[in-house]
């Protein structure tokens, strides 16, 4: 009888271990469950930073390269010099040249204002030529009003010489007076021409020195090329000296000292160190739980055991389309394939992660990590 008691008693006290064993299997099941989706976690994540890669503005061979593989440099170190001589005399000939141009541009100037001065007087020459040739019209118009009495009075005194009504005297007085006056007439007449040459010389000068004043326009137009070619050459000169634009890993240097830079051509690639990110791919059906600002866990898989912060910058919007679901689109008509998938496989997004603590000498571009969503 004890021996069927003690068998009953264990037998009993196995079924509550197995009861308790099966609650807390299906609790724990539970409570994993629970934070599985309370909490979206992937392995499914890589560190990620931006880079840019670097190639020479301006060619020449490479006289100084100032940095190695994989090596840190901080904002502002010089990453790498290219012979500048071509382009430092190219500066001078540019400011030689513009130098040069500012200096016909003032002898030009120097010519215009006394071409200026010059129309002032050929303007006050054409005033006094005109005020000359209004005399010398006074002038003829007396002589020829003088020349036709003393002309008349001629003909007159004539016919009373045979009827001896006048003397010979009288007669001769007349004919002298209508010579004297005939000559006097040419003279004002010939001082009309000359005025009116001096009036037509001082025209013609006058219109000289007016088109004489508008050449400095070419001059003053050559200012922005050659302006804009001092610039180039300063531009291309600072172009031989790179330094780095922020903190960055060099990475990919394909180049070395005594090489001939090409325009162009990368040379090598800054990791940009100043900001990391962990892009990781959730499960759709996750999604709903994460959002832009939430707070997050990074683990990388260098050093699985430290964990870096991190804030949610943003959730992907769009993915490549499955070709198996959609089939492929093309001009014209979809492709779709005459396919039955008895199991729907979740899309994935990409979530991107802001790290706030990186390790520079533990992130790198690529890496494996983890990450879980914490939430507010």
């Amino acid at each position: 009888m004890e021996i069927n008691k003690k068998t009953r008693r264990r037998q009993l006290l196995g079924r509550w271990i197995s009861i308790v064993f099966l609650s807390g299997a299906v609790i724990l099941g539970l409570v994993v469950f629970y934070h599985v989706n309370q909490y979206p976690r992937t392995e499914d994540a890589e560190v990620f930073a931006n880079f840019i890669g670097i190639a020479p503005q301006v060619e020449g061979p490479l006289i100084r390269l100032n940095v190695h593989d994989n090596q840190f440099v901080k904002k502002g170190e010089l990453l790498y010099e290219i012979d500048e001589r071509p382009y430092q005399f190219a500066l001078e000939t540019a400011t030689s040249q513009q130098s040069t141009l500012e200096g016909q541009i003032a002898d030009e100037q120097r010519k215009i204002a006394a071409l200026v001065s010059g129309v002032s007087v050929a303007q006050a020459n054409i005033h006094s030529s005109e005020a000359a040739v209004a005399n010398a019209e006074q002038g003829v118009t007396r002589a020829r009003a003088e020349w036709t009495y003393a002309n008349n009075n001629l003909h007159r005194l004539e016919p009373l010489l045979t009827q001896q009504f006048v003397t010979v005297d009288e007669v001769d007085k007349a004919r002298t007076s209508e010579t004297t006056q005939e000559e006097a007439l040419k003279q004002a007449e010939s001082r009309l021409a000359l005025a009116k040459a001096d009036l037509n010389s001082a025209t013609a000068q006058h219109e000289q020195a007016g088109h004489a004043v508008t050449t400095l326009e070419p001059l003053i137009n050559q200012r922005g090329a050659r302006a804009a070619a001092g610039k180039k050459a300063r531009y291309d000169l600072d172009n031989c000296r790179v330094y780095a634009p922020f903190d960055a890993r060099v990475t990919n240097l394909t180049i070395s000292e005594g090489a001939y830079a090409h325009v162009g051509e990368q040379m090598f690639t800054l990791i940009d160190a100043r900001i990391w990110w962990a892009i990781g791919n959730f499960r759709e059906g996750q999604l709903k739980r994460i959002a832009p600002g939430m707070k997050a866990d990074v683990y990388v898989m260098s050093k699985p055991n430290l964990r870096f912060a991190g804030v949610v910058d943003s959730v992907g919007f769009g993915v490549t389309p499955d070709p198996d679901v959609i089939g492929h689109l093309q001009p014209g008509l979809p492709d779709v394939q005459r396919t039955l998938n008895w199991v729907h496989l979740a899309s994935r997004f990409p979530v991107r992660v802001r790290v706030e603590n990186p390790t520079p000498d533990l992130f790198r571009s690529g890496e494996s990590a983890v990450i879980t969503i914490r939430g507010n």
